[in-house]
């Protein structure tokens, strides 16, 4: 092993015969990645990067291990069929030597998408907490086949050349619904006790270890305090541990929090809270059994923090998801003392919402993911050097302007203030949102490093931008808000928008007595991050939106996330209102027309009104650059105002095709 300040992350591990050559382990993350049940070219991609990147152990997302969830965009292991392309995606992780091990998880009753899930099995006949679907209840025969599946399945990835299976019992599915006596009303040998409700996954652990063998790595992944009241607390997921650890079957174990409830913003802990949250929980929880090899989980982006949770005795091993997406060689530059060149998570949860959403999965902070030799991937050098003046140092200005200066092009910045990162430096300034640091940092040095230039004296005009005989111009001047109906230019001048008071406010953090009102047809992250900073200046803070709800442009997980927070620190949300006029400011009152029955409210003791709404390029440099025929590429919210993801990836693009 070659030296490095992180001995113990960077130490072998043995479970169940398999040795780990690290106790870095990707966690299960959906990639949408599989097309008709095989894998498809992206998903070899992204798996062969993270194991050639320094990962230990993989995890993949959950399988189609029975015939009851024969799901095409889950990759099939249910029948013999399936072997060639188990076979593949076992090739691309254990030729790097690292462990493959595929996740055992059916939702059952659990649903986050919309609508109900008519074909939906659990362990009684009751309500999902978020989508309402109801199961069917499973017989004890259909669970013990069910089991039979699951084990056959296993000693079917066994013969693809996979290291083991993780059984995922936590985070609402199948297993957890077992697991809890919220949703296990049963009274018969999978329900009624504790004991009984561990049944289901401790016999599943037997039937895989009796169907796989001794050198064959069985996981287990179990709740920690889920969140619902009546359901599984600290003191209930110490009891379903010892149950688990009784059985002498698990190879490893974790924890994690949330459930398919109002709790799923649990399952994935952002940067509204404390880092690593759950750490102290699951030393405490691994007493059950101490030498059981645990894993840490939880909000960790960083290996200081990997190392340390391995020293300290809370684990064994550190697993990571989101921070792997975005740096699928994490491991090695970790390993190797190049910390500096990791390409951060920010904890966004914008890859939950793209494979959520149905997309493949994606990351506000790597364009490439599931793209070729992503791990090692460097720009190709351009066939005909350019000299390149970006106009606006955001972050899609930054992502171009650094990767076409590793190609070879001359590259110089021009910023239109004296700092870089756009609007996402004011929304790394506000609650939430420091990590979004991490992506113009990262973008900043690497062009230092490639050698671009930069000026950060003010707005640039037409005049120093044709002055340096530029043969192509990427306009990334970023967007203003619009302003909405209900104000007129004479009001405009005296009522900022968003982001323009949230600027002020970090500025000069006053205090003040009264209401601020803010109207919201934003709908994302940064104007909630805005109205958090407002409630803790302000006395009160009233968000009013002319829609049926708040956050609708946030994905369910965030959006669950934000309301626990607006609730919690008293912001009163109006919806369906917008404001009638302003006349009334004058005397502290708003006037605020229901905007389907036209009935009239009025907000008191208002001191200050501010709004966030739709975005409009700002394009004052298109014309006069044209005309002077220089060509012109819009990137960015110039282009059209979007968010970090696109930002960050279409600059990365621009910048690979000049």
């Amino acid at each position: 092993m070659s030296e490095t300040i992180y001995p113990t992350l960077f130490s072998p591990l043995d479970l169940s015969g398999q040795r780990l050559r690290n106790r870095l382990a990707h966690a299960s993350i959906l990639t949408r990645m599989v097309r008709d049940g095989r894998p498809g070219e992206a998903m070899l991609n992204y798996l062969g990067a993270r194991a050639r990147g320094g990962t230990g152990m993989i995890v993949t997302e959950p399988l189609a291990m029975t015939r009851h969830n024969p799901d095409a965009g889950k990759l099939r292991a249910y029948d013999d069929v399936a072997l060639g392309g188990l076979k593949q995606v076992a090739d691309a992780v254990e030729s790097a030597d690292t462990r493959l091990l595929g996740q055992i998880q059916d939702p059952g009753r659990g649903r986050h998408a919309v609508g109900r899930n008519d074909s939906a099995i659990s362990a009684t006949a009751l309500p999902d907490d978020l989508s309402w679907t109801v199961p069917r209840a499973l017989t004890e025969q259909e669970i013990r086949d069910l089991i039979e599946q699951w084990a056959e399945s296993s000693r079917r990835l066994q013969q693809a050349g996979f290291s083991g299976v993780e059984i995922s019992a936590g985070h609402g599915h199948i297993f957890h619904q077992f697991l809890s006596p919220w949703s296990n009303r049963r009274d018969d040998h999978y329900g009624g006790d504790n004991e009984r409700r561990c049944r289901l996954i401790i016999e599943l652990m037997q039937a895989v270890r009796q169907s796989c063998g001794d050198n064959f790595i069985i996981g287990v992944k179990l709740p920690g305090n889920d969140g619902v009241p009546g359901s599984i607390d600290l003191e209930q997921a110490s009891a379903i541990a010892a149950e688990v650890a009784a059985s002498g079957v698990a190879s490893y174990w974790t924890f994690c929090w949330g459930a398919h409830a109002n709790s799923l913003y649990q399952h994935l802990p952002d940067a509204h809270g404390e880092r690593h949250p759950y750490l102290d929980a699951i030393r405490d929880l691994r007493q059950a059994r101490p030498e059981i090899p645990t894993g840490a989980i939880g909000y960790m982006t960083d290996p200081n923090e990997c190392e340390k949770a391995l020293t300290d005795g809370t684990a064994d091993i550190a697993f990571l998801g989101r921070p792997l997406i975005t740096d699928p060689a994490f491991g090695n530059k970790a390993e190797h003392g190049l910390e500096a060149t990791i390409r951060y998570c920010v904890s966004c949860n914008t890859c939950w919402r793209a494979i959520i959403e149905g997309n493949l999965l994606r990351c506000d902070n790597n364009p490439r993911v599931g793209e070729p030799d992503e791990e090692v991937w460097e720009p190709a050098p351009a066939a005909i050097t350019k000299k390149v003046v970006v106009v606006g140092a955001g972050i899609a200005g930054l992502e171009a302007a650094h990767v076409a200066a590793a190609r070879g092009h001359q590259v110089t910045v021009f910023g239109t203030s004296d700092e870089f990162g756009g609007k996402t430096r004011v929304h790394a300034e506000l609650p939430g949102g420091e990590n979004l640091s991490s992506i113009y940092d990262y973008q900043y040095l690497q062009g230092q490093r490639s050698g671009v230039t930069f000026h950060f004296d003010g707005k640039a005009s037409a005049e120093q931008v044709k002055a340096l005989e530029p043969d192509v111009v990427l306009l990334a001047t970023g967007s203003t808000t619009t302003l909405p109906h209900w104000l007129d230019e004479e009001w405009a001048e005296m009522i900022p928008d968003v982001r323009e008071l949230a600027t002020q406010m970090l500025a000069r953090p006053t205090p003040t007595d009264g209401t601020l009102v803010l109207v919201d047809c934003d709908h994302t992250e940064m104007t909630y991050a805005a109205a958090e900073l407002f409630a803790g200046l302000f006395e009160k803070v009233v968000l009013v939106t002319p829609r049926e709800r708040f956050a609708s442009d946030v994905s369910l997980i965030n959006r669950q996330g934000i309301y626990q927070r607006l609730h919690d620190k008293g912001i009163e949300l109006l919806t369906c209102l917008e404001p009638v006029n302003l006349d009334d400011l004058g005397e502290a009152q708003l006037a605020l027309r229901n905007v389907y029955n036209q009935r009239e409210q009025m907000v008191e003791d208002v001191v200050a009104i501010t709004y966030a709404g739709p975005r409009q390029p700002n394009l004052e440099l298109l014309a006069p650059l044209e005309e002077a025929g220089i060509e012109v590429l819009r990137v960015g919210d110039a282009a059209a105002p979007r968010g970090v993801m696109a930002a960050t990836g279409e600059g990365h693009r621009v910048g690979s095709a000049l």
